[in-house]
């Protein structure tokens, strides 16, 4: 690879799995508002906020190839986003009790000198079990979701919470689908493994 790689993002989630690959890489904060727009479908507000991620960091860094990822959790056609605190995050996890939650995580990968701008997103499927207001504090004390997209961390003591996953990348849940990261890397010339 001659180009740098750049993940835009500074989720430790992210830096995590996309280490695995052992490609070199490294991090930049990407400035985009990540509010949705209005009656933006959370499928297209994931795949709209992964690219702006990766081209806000692109174009500073012109000859890198930049990743941008985003995760929306769609309840029922709404999108869910990272609760902050104690006290959304029981009303979401209340709110998606004993229903299935659609996990849309994108990934973009951008180089602005050679033109390369491809992306893909990775649906999950995610049936949560019926929770006890005492089972949701408990878990959310415990393990402090805040910064995760539906407040519950599969990869961690929320995978309690649930009655059944599909998808066809395990670590889309956690926040960058490897495979379809691989896949891009590989199109853009990048050798994996």
């Amino acid at each position: 690879m001659n180009r740098p790689l750049i993940l835009g993002s500074t989720s430790v989630y992210r830096a995590e799995l996309l280490a695995r690959l052992r490609v070199p890489f490294t991090t930049a904060r990407p400035d985009v508002d990540e509010t949705p727009l209005t009656g933006e479908a959370p499928s297209t507000l994931a795949a709209r906020l992964a690219l702006a991620k990766a081209q806000a960091v692109a174009s500073a860094n012109r000859s890198a190839l930049v990743i941008g990822s985003d995760q929306v959790a769609d309840l029922n056609g709404q999108p869910l986003g990272k609760p902050g605190g104690f006290e959304r995050a029981v009303a979401q996890l209340t709110a998606m009790s004993g229903q299935l939650v659609v996990f849309h995580t994108a990934v973009a990968l951008v180089c602005v000198d050679s033109g390369f701008c491809q992306q893909d997103t990775a649906v999950v499927g995610v049936r949560f079990r019926e929770l006890t207001r005492d089972e949701i504090e408990r878990y959310v004390r415990a393990e402090e979701p805040y910064d995760c997209a539906g407040s519950a961390k599969s990869e961690g003591l929320g995978v309690s919470l649930l009655a059944s996953m599909d998808n066809d990348d395990p670590t889309a849940l956690i926040g960058l689908p490897l495979i379809k990261t691989c896949n891009l890397l590989r199109a853009a010339g990048v050798m994996v493994p």
